[in-house]
């Protein structure tokens, strides 16, 4: 059994596999192998629906259930979770809300219909040049944990956009599309360590990112000023121009332009230019970060 928080994301490809391996044998034997798969998740899924029914009345203990992801997942898988979809996708959009908030924005959730969940950003990544990326890889990534039987995620007042989430039949499907998101989130413990006023870099997936904190909150860029498109390694930390303590912006170290950390990047000396930003967010207990696959991929 492995140790590794986040072995259990990776189940569905290592199930995959064997599977794959078992089609050596023939036709006959992976059909054998996948029935056995089957009594296992059946085996596993009636002890879970015992264990729910016993604990049925104490509502402080489903509750722990419903909050552990993987508990949660298998939960969902087998039809036991004790909260409804719309709790649930409250209840992730809750998990972001932090993270959308450090930026000066914000998520509304205005309805769960036909297993369409429909939103609305608003503060800053109403009109944010990255907000794609913030409902790509943060907003999206919890929904579809939360409540997989979600089909799509419509932004009001934005282009409608498909979530692309995936309804599956098994465990082994289920999990397994957990690998397939958007993004990839990696885990950068080390984020803790970053004190108020202090900016780090880190090589994230193969992406180099800068990271900063501001009281508590954090905060993870691309690593490259939009306006000479050069490393931001050696950025400081300055107080904005007549603004209040506490009131600070990132400069370029090599042509000093100037970026509003706390909404999103946006350019103070050239409005059209912006940082591209990361989600932070608290995954498994670890600080986590999440890079795009099309980015982390090089």
């Amino acid at each position: 059994m492995t140790t590794d928080a986040d072995g259990w994301r990776e189940a569905g490809d290592r199930i995959e596999t064997l599977l794959d391996a078992s089609s050596a044998g023939g036709v006959v034997a992976r059909e054998r192998a996948e029935q056995l798969v089957r009594e296992v998740v059946d085996l596993y899924g009636a002890g879970l629906e015992r264990i729910v029914a016993l604990v049925r009345t104490n509502h402080a203990l489903l509750d722990q259930f419903a909050s552990d992801e993987l508990i949660a997942s298998l939960l969902l898988v087998h039809g036991l979770h004790p909260h409804d979809v719309e709790t649930r996708v409250r209840s992730a959009l809750d998990s972001v809300r932090p993270y959308l908030g450090s930026h000066g924005g914000d998520v509304e959730l205005i309805a769960v219909e036909n297993d369409v969940v429909r939103l609305r950003l608003t503060g800053s990544c109403k009109s944010c040049p990255s907000s794609s990326v913030t409902l790509e890889l943060a907003v999206k990534d919890a929904v579809q944990a939360a409540a997989p039987e979600t089909t799509d995620i419509e932004v009001v007042g934005e282009p409608v956009k498909s979530a692309g989430l995936i309804s599956a039949e098994s465990l082994m499907s289920r999990v397994h599309s957990e690998s397939h998101h958007a993004g990839a989130w990696v885990a950068i413990p080390e984020l803790a360590e970053l004190q108020p006023g202090e900016i780090g870099g880190f090589a994230v997936a193969g992406l180099p990112i800068l990271t900063c904190r501001i009281g508590d909150d954090l905060y993870a860029y691309r690593d490259r000023c939009p306006s000479c498109m050069k490393s931001l390694a050696g950025a400081l930390l300055a107080r904005r121009a007549g603004g209040v303590a506490g009131d600070v912006v990132l400069r370029c170290p090599v042509c000093h332009a100037h970026y509003d950390i706390r909404h999103a990047g946006a350019g103070i000396d050239d409005s059209s230019e912006h940082l591209d930003p990361l989600p932070v967010l608290v995954r498994d207990g670890v600080l986590s970060v999440a890079v795009p696959v099309t980015e982390g991929a090089g």
